[in-house]
């Protein structure tokens, strides 16, 4: 997964034009960019629990505090990520998401 993205990491406005260029479509980008973000917060959301899960353990032993502090790190870092739409939304106007319509492709 590409976390290099260059993602504000809060909401900024948006030129609807520049969101509609891509398209033809405001509505039909932000439904390109709303599965993009799911795509993502999915990829993000397994790679986060197969991190979490290494320290899963089903017995108390006195490396768990060392082990909790490392679990803290990895969901800091994952909170630092900037969110998911907005990724999604970067790299739709970068030209990063690969998108078609069925229904404009028949015409």
């Amino acid at each position: 997964m590409n976390k290099n993205i260059d993602a504000p990491n809060s909401t900024i406005s948006r030129d609807t034009r520049e969101l509609d260029s891509p398209t033809g479509n405001l509505y039909e980008s932000i439904v390109i960019i709303s599965k993009r973000a799911n795509q993502l917060s999915g990829q993000l959301k397994e790679e986060l629990n197969a991190k979490l899960d290494e320290f899963a353990s089903d017995t108390d032993n006195l490396e768990e505090i060392f082990e909790n502090r490392e679990q803290i790190e990895i969901s800091k870092y994952y909170e630092s990520l900037p969110k998911p739409t907005l990724m999604a939304t970067e790299e739709f106007l970068n030209g990063q998401v690969y998108f078609r319509n069925p229904s404009k492709d028949e015409d």
